[in-house]
C-alpha cells in the first residue's frame, strides 16, 4: 500500500478521526462480548490507529516471528478474565486524550498497544 501523507492523516484525523475513533472502539468491545461476533471485534480493534489517523494496518506477523506470542490457549484466558474489560477502558482513555492536542500522542500510543492489552497480541512493525 502507498503511504499517506502526514497532511491528509491529519485533515482525517482533524475531521473524522478524533469522533468516528470511539465509536469504533465501543462497537468492538460491543461484539467482543457477544462471543460469536468476537473475530470481527478483534479485526475493529486492529483497526484503531487506521480510524484515528490513517495509520497503514498492521500486517500479519509471519511464522518465524510469532514464535515469541504466548499460546493462544494462555491469550485465551487472558481475554476472559482481564483482556475484554482492560481493553474497554484503555481504548476510552485513548479516545478522550486523542480529543485533546496535549494527549495526542499518548493516544496514539495507547491505540498502537491496544491489540496487546486486549489479547497478549504482539505486532512487530
Amino acid at each position: 500500500m502507498t503511504q499517506r501523507s502526514l497532511f491528509v492523516r491529519a485533515i482525517w484525523f482533524v475531521f473524522v478521526g478524533w469522533w468516528l475513533t470511539p465509536i469504533v472502539i465501543n462497537l468492538a468491545w460491543v461484539l467482543n462480548v457477544t462471543v460469536i461476533l468476537l473475530p470481527i471485534g478483534i479485526k475493529l480493534i486492529n483497526l484503531v490507529p487506521t480510524v484515528l489517523t490513517l495509520k497503514e494496518p498492521r500486517s500479519v506477523v509471519d511464522p518465524v516471528a510469532s514464535r515469541g506470542q504466548p499460546s493462544l490457549v494462555i491469550r485465551a484466558v487472558y481475554f476472559v478474565f482481564v483482556g475484554w474489560w482492560l481493553s474497554f477502558l484503555w481504548a476510552n482513555v485513548a479516545a478522550l486524550l486523542a480529543i485533546t492536542v496535549i494527549g495526542l500522542p499518548v493516544a496514539i500510543w495507547l491505540i498502537n498497544r491496544l491489540p496487546y492489552v486486549t489479547s497478549l497480541y504482539r505486532f512487530d512493525g
